[in-house]
């Protein structure tokens, strides 16, 4: 990684949460070339299905440190 690249990631990094999530997400569809029209009308129908259970109440969230503990038992197999 070059100095300017490394310097960059360090701002970046310095950064708010939901700032640096804004950057990933625009850096992340800059690398799509191509758009799967159908892929992302599914998407468009999952993403509005999740928001209704979350609504509803069906859905509960899970904070992302429990989240994070969740995944890191199944992955050690506790």
């Amino acid at each position: 990684m070059s100095e300017e690249i490394s310097e960059l990631l360090k701002k970046v990094l310095a950064l708010p949460p939901a700032a640096r999530a804004a950057l990933a997400g625009s850096l992340l569809e800059s690398l799509d070339e191509t758009v799967d029209e159908g892929a992302e009308a599914e998407w468009q129908k999952e993403i509005a299905r999740r928001v209704q259970e979350l609504d509803s109440g069906k859905v509960k969230p899970v904070a992302w440190a429990e989240a994070r503990q969740q995944i890191s038992a199944i992955l050690n197999g506790r």
